[in-house]
């Protein structure tokens, strides 16, 4: 699992079939004090995240791959929470 920000929406003209209708996001990894730690990876959401959030993105491939059903899918990377960065609850995720 990898934490990181939403830096926005991925579009293609043509992709996977698996990929049909799921919101794919670029996601920056991002250490605990928001400093870049790594490249960019596309994700499948499954949260409702946006551009600037910071997410939980999970690397288990076979988990990706079972959430767009398909086990031969290139899925690897799937955000499975979006972080709460402040409020009463800061620290928190929602999934």
């Amino acid at each position: 699992m990898i934490l990181a920000r939403v830096e926005g929406n991925a579009t293609s003209t043509r992709k996977h079939p698996s990929f049909r209708g799921w919101k794919l996001l670029v996601c920056q990894p991002v250490d605990k004090d928001g400093s870049l730690n790594g490249s960019p990876v596309l994700a499948i959401d499954t949260q409702g995240a946006g551009r600037g959030d910071h997410v939980v993105v999970s690397t288990d491939g076979k988990a990706a791959r079972s959430a767009v059903g398909d086990r031969k899918s290139p899925a690897r990377h799937m955000i499975v929470a979006v972080v709460d960065d402040g409020g009463a609850g800061a620290g928190k995720t929602r999934n």
